[in-house]
């Protein structure tokens, strides 16, 4: 696992004498996020089983869209706080674009600064933002979880990306996808399973997802 902050992907310091949680130099005290540096079932049980002991999701679309591959998760937190986020990567073709599509699906505390740091968005919450849309505006997107949609808001995200944020289960439920046009994999009636319940068997791996270790 590689081991890095969740607001800025810099490098964190372990706890210490003088301070009882991880910190970044440029965050401050934060939740370290580890990240697998090869996706195989062996790591992707591992982090399941640390996010099932804290009952919080692990959202992998499920069954996944054809084309598509499992290209990178990780998780925030440790053995003294326990999972506050986790973050899966995808990778595969999709419509409106030439060329392949990588999309992340994060579910996360608040505060912990994963999502808007993926969005390219200032943070670390996106909480008032979503109180003003949930009253403002209608969804613009819906994901299946649990066999129940969760309506999702797009947010102001650079050029490059789309980003959507919702609710499921209690935590925030992020997608990011680059290039911005692959946002549009969201109605395709996509399904959100959690891997903290099972992992499917027929998951397939691909290489590792370019934009899931990238910095802020």
């Amino acid at each position: 696992m590689v081991i890095t902050c969740p607001r800025c992907g810099g490098p964190v310091r372990p706890p210490d004498l003088m301070h009882s949680g991880w910190r970044c130099d440029r965050c401050g005290p934060v939740p370290p996020l580890h990240i697998a540096e090869h996706a195989a079932v062996e790591t992707l049980g591992t982090a399941a089983t640390l996010a099932a002991k804290a009952e919080f999701p692990f959202w992998c679309p499920w069954p996944l869209p054809t084309g598509w591959l499992v290209t990178g998760y990780g998780w925030a937190g440790d053995e003294r706080t326990g999972v506050s986020a986790t973050v899966v990567a995808c990778s595969g073709p999709a419509s409106l674009i030439d060329g392949p599509a990588d999309m992340l699906f994060i579910a996360e505390d608040p505060g912990v600064g994963l999502g808007v740091r993926f969005a390219g968005l200032p943070g670390p919450d996106p909480g008032p933002t979503i109180a003003e849309l949930a009253v403002t505006t209608l969804a613009h997107a819906k994901v299946k979880v649990g066999g129940h949609p969760a309506p999702m808001w797009a947010l102001d995200a650079p050029e490059d990306r789309s980003a959507y944020v919702g609710e499921a289960r209690g935590r925030w439920l992020w997608t990011v996808a680059w290039p911005a046009p692959a946002g549009y994999l969201l109605a395709e009636d996509l399904s959100l399973h959690d891997l903290a319940e099972w992992i499917p068997g027929g998951i397939v791996f691909g290489a590792a997802s370019p934009y899931l270790s990238r910095r802020s």
